[in-house]
Order: C-alpha cells, then sequence, then structure tokens
C-alpha cells in the first residue's frame, strides 16, 4: 500500500529521534496524535498512547473498546490492547521493555543496557499518565515532543494545504455573505451575529468552530479578544468580525473590519487605511529567508510612523495548522526563518479604548517566491 501522509510524518519525527533528539516519543490523544497516527479523540481517562521508537514501527497501546476503531483509523499495524480489568501500567511496562526503552532485552537498535532512554512526550499529556510512564521507567530522562514534532508542524504538506485553502474558501464565502446584511444588521445583538456566521460556516461546508466568532462593535472592537455580548449594533459602528471553520481538521482564521450601515467617523477611516497598509507591507515582506521578526517589524513600522505605535498591542501573526495557535509566532524580534510550506496569520491591528478597533487578517503560505494568500475576500470597511 502507498504510504500514507500520516506515515511520512511519523517516520521524519523517527529522523530527527535518529539525529540525537531523543530514543522515543510518546503521544496522547493531541493533535500530535493526529498528525502522525491519524487517529482523532479526545482525552480521556484511560491510557490511550502511541509510542514511535527512533528504530522500528511504532505501537498504539490502547482500551480494548478503542482496539477495533484505532485498528480501521489509523496506519499503524501494533494496536496492543488492555481490558478494564487489567492494570494498564503493567501494560505500559511491557510495550517499553519490547521497545527497548527499558534497556532490556530489546530489539537491535534500541537503548543499550546501561545506557539512559531520552523520552519525548506530548507537551499536553495528563499528569497521571506521564507519572506512570515515570514509574516504568524510572532510570529515564524526559523532555517534550514538540523538540521533534515542532519543526514538522510548521512546513505544511499537500494534504495540509489543500484542507487550509478549502477553509480558508468557506470563510471567505461567509464573511461576503455577512457583509452583504448591510443595514440588516443594525439592531442585531453581536451575540445574534455569533450565531448567524456559526450557522452560515455550518451551511458552507465548514465542519465545527476552532474558536468562538468575535463580533466587536464599536468601543467592543477596541478589546482584541471581546468575543461578543449583548450590544446592538449601530450605524456607523465599526465591527470587528474574527472567525474561521475547520476543514478535514485544519481551521480558517480571518478578519475583516466592517461598517454594515451608515458613515463612520474619519478618524476610523484613517486608522483603517493604516491597518490595511500595514497588513499590506507585512504580507509584501513574506519570502524564503526572512524572519518572523522581519514581518512583525513591516507591519509595524507603518503604525508607528502613522502615530499609532502604541495601539498595536499583539504579534502581527502565528502559525496556522491541526492548532489555530501554533508555531511560527510571527513577533517582534522574532528569529525563525520562513521556509516554503510555512502558513501563518498576518493580523496587525490598532485599538482605541473607547472609541473602536480595527484588524484585517489573512492567512498565508510561504512559497518559493513569496507568498500566497489563503483569502482573497474584500479588505475594504465598506
Amino acid at each position: 500500500m502507498p504510504e500514507t501522509p500520516f506515515e511520512r510524518r511519523t517516520r521524519a519525527a523517527q529522523d530527527r529521534l535518529r539525529d540525537g533528539a531523543g530514543d522515543a516519543l510518546v503521544l496522547f490523544p493531541s493533535r500530535n496524535l493526529l498528525y502522525t497516527a491519524g487517529f482523532d479523540e479526545e482525552p480521556a481517562e484511560r491510557h490511550l498512547l502511541l509510542f514511535v521508537p527512533a528504530e522500528g514501527d511504532p505501537v498504539f497501546l490502547v482500551p480494548e473498546l478503542y482496539g477495533e476503531q484505532v485498528r480501521e483509523e489509523s496506519w499503524v499495524g501494533d494496536v496492543r490492547t488492555w481490558a478494564d480489568d487489567e492494570d494498564p501500567v503493567a501494560a505500559l511496562r511491557s510495550v517499553v521493555d519490547d521497545l527497548g526503552l527499558s534497556g532490556s532485552d530489546g530489539a537491535a537498535g534500541d537503548v543499550a543496557d546501561g545506557d539512559v532512554p531520552h523520552v519525548l512526550v506530548d507537551d499536553t499529556m495528563w499528569a497521571r499518565f506521564t507519572f506512570d510512564l515515570r514509574e516504568a521507567l524510572p532510570d529515564a530522562t524526559f523532555g517534550l515532543a514538540s523538540e521533534v514534532l515542532a519543526p514538522l508542524r510548521r512546513r505544511k504538506d499537500e494534504a495540509e494545504l489543500d484542507a487550509l485553502r478549502r477553509a480558508g474558501a468557506v470563510a471567505d464565502r461567509v464573511v461576503t455573505e455577512v457583509r452583504a446584511l448591510g443595514a440588516d444588521a443594525v439592531g442585531m445583538t453581536e451575540r445574534e451575529l455569533a450565531a448567524d456566521i456559526e450557522r452560515r460556516l455550518r451551511e458552507a461546508g465548514g465542519e465545527g468552530i476552532p474558536f468562538g466568532p468575535i463580533v466587536g462593535s464599536g468601543p467592543n472592537g477596541a478589546k482584541p479578544h471581546h468575543a461578543y455580548d449583548d450590544r446592538e449594533i449601530e450605524s456607523g459602528d465599526p465591527v470587528v468580525l474574527d472567525f474561521g471553520t475547520y476543514v478535514d481538521g485544519y481551521p480558517s482564521d480571518q478578519t475583516r473590519t466592517v461598517v454594515f450601515d451608515g458613515e463612520p467617523s474619519e478618524r476610523f477611516r484613517e486608522v483603517h487605511e493604516v491597518v490595511r497598509a500595514a497588513q499590506a507591507a507585512a504580507v509584501d515582506a513574506v519570502e524564503p529567508g526572512v524572519t518572523t521578526g522581519a514581518v512583525d517589524a513591516a507591519a509595524r513600522d507603518v503604525i508607528e510612523e502613522a502615530g499609532y505605535g502604541e495601539r498595536f498591542v499583539h504579534r502581527t501573526g502565528h502559525g496556522v495548522g491541526l492548532d489555530v495557535h501554533e508555531e511560527p509566532y510571527v513577533v517582534a524580534g522574532g528569529e525563525v526563518e520562513l521556509e516554503p510550506g510555512m502558513v501563518f496569520s498576518v493580523e496587525p491591528g490598532v485599538y482605541l479604548p473607547g472609541e473602536f478597533g480595527v484588524r484585517v487578517e489573512d492567512l498565508v503560505v510561504v512559497t518559493r517566491e513569496g507568498c500566497e494568500q489563503l483569502n482573497d475576500s474584500d479588505r475594504g470597511w465598506a
């Protein structure tokens, strides 16, 4: 059978382990597990762990009631189960012994007798499972799986990019529909409009939301992470609309600041133009070899020159993948060099307390020549 994207990612992680990062990864239900094994599940009280050794094939240890499901949904062939009337820690010890992580008689190439294994655990693994792993490997040293997986997850493969493009298209369609409400949006509460956005995302093919929609009207828009409340949208109000949806597990994340009806203040018009120019400058700066700090500076310089530097109170962007916030982070002084396949948001903003806020956000993917914007809806306010 042809190699799946999940297997390719796991083999790439093993390459990094063999290059000196560690002897094994141990993952539990998380985005890292989905990334490598193709199995998606919420964390729960039972031991459900994936062991990825530096050499050889990975091993799933799962509750018996998950056995058939994991075998059907994951590419991993070695799926071992434990029953509710059995000790999961004993099953865990058996796996680490078989993989040679305990320094016992493992397969060739495993941790040798007397050596201390270095095991990288999922960054979000619950403490109880980490403690059980420490009990099974009392002599091991431990680190975080992100040491191996974060650099891999920064660069998206074609399957990931396809999902991100489709998620972006759904967000584009919905923000266009919402803008078309025009005067009909006046008198709606932020809460009502947020619910309408969620409904439209579902109807357009979205598969859930990575975060609650932000609908920040008038002075509420000056709070960057205001969600929504019962304030009614008024004529002439600037309204910050920030939302996205999942497609095949990958999210969109787009922000537009609009005025549904009436005329906004001259100051709003000025600020909106400054933010649009800052966003365009940052997008223009994106190309391989440029640092994340340089992209941030491209946006920040425009806003500072216009006299609003103190009102740009957050980073310019964040990586987007299986998590809507992940590496690389586009922050002042950032030293990560951009590489083709990296996907992140470009979202400068200016926030004037008691008045309004303006943010314009698109996702971009770094290409060999520069970047591709994953959103193409109108960025104006009217």
